[in-house]
């Protein structure tokens, strides 16, 4: 970190500059890659399991990774930041989204089940921008479930293994549909929290008003 960085970051604050929110850069920059894996694995837009989805699968996993060490990292020597909090979030999106057009491009993957995690990912995305505002919404603990059962799914649906075992493609599917469960019910929940965090902000809007006029 700079001294600019430092001085702009204030005592007890990180800078935004930090090893999470590198590591957070380096998972969407990963996002192309992963994406090119899977075209060059089935350049007829029909699966295959040659050595580029595999590639796919370990470019998926080194993300995944990164997610949990910038989380880690950010937590023990104390660097969360507001840009980590709306970054990190949107890496993640990016990730799975791409993942999830892409399996039911090539057929893999229900369209309806992609549709509704994306509205609901980017929905709740755009509405942590728009009370932004108002303070940062937090990942709760369901929207961590939300991740990690969504992420068991993906990763389920990219291993080319289908074709030795054959059971694996219900196994992902019912993670996938348990997914897309969570997923809605925590979207309800971030739209309640984002509902109470506006109203508190114009409570105390409201009342350093009235403080003002008084």
């Amino acid at each position: 970190m700079t001294s600019t960085d430092a001085t702009a970051a204030g005592p007890g604050r990180a800078g935004v500059w930090n090893l999470p929110n590198i590591l957070t850069m380096i998972r969407i920059a990963l996002v192309p890659f992963f994406v090119w894996f899977l075209i060059a694995d089935a350049p007829g837009l029909e699966s295959e399991s040659g050595p580029w989805r595999w590639a796919a699968v370990v470019a998926f996993a080194v993300a995944i990774y990164t997610d949990k060490l910038d989380g880690d990292i950010a937590r023990s020597r104390n660097l969360v930041t507001d840009f980590g909090k709306i970054a990190d979030p949107i890496a993640d999106k990016l990730l799975t989204g791409s993942a999830l057009v892409m399996l039911s491009v090539l057929g893999e993957l229900p369209w309806w089940m992609t549709l509704v995690i994306l509205v609901r990912e980017w929905g709740i995305t755009g509405l942590r921008f728009f009370v932004i505002r108002y303070g940062v919404i937090p990942a709760s603990r369901g929207g961590k479930l939300k991740t990690v059962v969504q992420t068991a799914a993906i990763f389920l649906y990219l291993l080319p293994l289908a074709a030795f075992a054959p059971w694996l493609a219900w196994v992902a599917f019912a993670v996938m549909l348990a997914a897309v469960v969570i997923t809605v019910w925590t979207g309800v929940d971030y739209v309640v929290e984002a509902m109470r965090l506006r109203a508190k902000g114009k409570l105390q809007a409201k009342a350093g008003n009235g403080q003002e006029q008084a």
